[in-house]
């Protein structure tokens, strides 16, 4: 029986993620804070659900506590691992960023060197589509530079990107890195648009509609998210033999690491995305039109070539029908 290691495993993907390992008889170990960047009741619900599962453990601690992941790699010498735990959010990073130095970039050392004494078979580590930054040209691929972050938070998960590949690099490490683009779905963070517009929009209050509503992303839904993942899993980069990669791979040519763009390839208008949330709840949205923030981009396009060529999946869910469900849950878990 597989163990895998799920960092983050209360939080919404880590959440799903864990359901669904569980579900094919993994042993999964999570590691979660149970931090109060946003309400620690849902995080705790989650984990309440995970728990009813007798292959699930966990340990509520800080990922950047020293030892604590080395301790774990020890116990249960996981097979795979996957990095989900992060102080997320753009806005937040410039409010807070020495939160993001220490979960994103002290936890992350303390996995690389965890792994270093116990290697797994294969490493995930979640970064994000904030890595292209200031790219222009769309749809983002996984082979085109990423150097102009516009945020502290998207600057920490490109840091990220670059530890792993060095610890790829020196010790054989197979690492994959998987870059989000605005996941959305049942059990999804209070801090995302999806969470806020439906909640205000029940309650009849105003949106906050930044850039006026001229902004486009790849929503992608979190069971695809999750399927993604968990072919990935099966997929872990091979060191190059001569350095030679295939063209459109973003594998390295001097480790066995590679990253992939998990997104649904459709960037759609935030407006056509509050319209979706409107027909679901059966009400109209009051539009506090406001300018773009500081940090953010106007959109985000994932060409996701590389995860269908490796895995054979491409996300399909619509927005429509992924903002229903989101809708339905929101409606049965706060009774609105």
């Amino acid at each position: 029986m597989r163990t895998a290691l799920v960092t983050g495993s209360s939080g919404f993907i880590g959440y799903h993620l864990c359901e669904r390992l569980l579900a094919e008889g993994l042993q999964v170990v999570g590691v979660d804070n149970l931090s109060d960047y946003y309400d620690p009741g849902l995080k705790r619900s989650r984990q309440a659900r995970l728990a009813r599962s007798p292959g699930f453990s966990v340990v509520n601690d800080n990922v950047e506590t020293p030892g604590l992941l080395m301790d774990l790699f020890a116990r249960h010498r996981p097979d795979v691992v996957v990095h989900l735990a992060a102080q997320a959010g753009v806005r937040y990073s410039i409010e807070n960023p020495r939160s993001y130095l220490e979960s994103n970039i002290q936890g992350t050392f303390e996995l690389l060197e965890a792994a270093r004494a116990h290697p797994p078979a294969h490493m995930l580590l979640a970064s994000t589509s904030s890595a292209y930054g200031a790219n222009s040209r769309m749809p983002y691929a996984e082979t085109d530079r990423a150097d102009h972050q516009m945020s502290f938070y998207a600057a920490t998960k490109k840091a990220n990107e670059s530890m792993a590949h060095s610890y790829a690099h020196l010790f054989d490490l197979p690492v994959t890195m998987f870059r989000f683009f605005t996941v959305y779905g049942p059990w999804g963070r209070p801090d995302m648009a999806l969470f806020k517009f439906t909640k205000a929009i029940l309650n009849g209050d105003p949106i906050d509609v930044y850039n006026h509503g001229e902004m486009k992303r790849d929503f992608t839904y979190v069971e695809d998210l999750v399927e993604a993942i968990r072919l990935l899993i099966d997929t872990p980069p091979v060191r190059p033999k001569d350095g030679l990669v295939p063209e459109g791979d973003s594998l390295s040519p001097v480790a066995p690491f590679r990253v992939v763009n998990i997104g649904n390839s459709d960037a759609v208008q935030l407006t056509d995305f509050i319209a979706a949330i409107e027909t679901a709840t059966g009400r109209t949205a009051i539009r506090n039109l406001m300018a773009m923030q500081p940090g953010d981009v106007p959109a985000t396009w994932a060409d996701a070539t590389l995860l269908k060529s490796l895995t054979g999946y491409a996300p399909k869910t619509r927005v429509p029908e992924g903002v229903r469900a989101f809708v339905a849950w929101y409606r049965a878990y706060y009774g609105a």
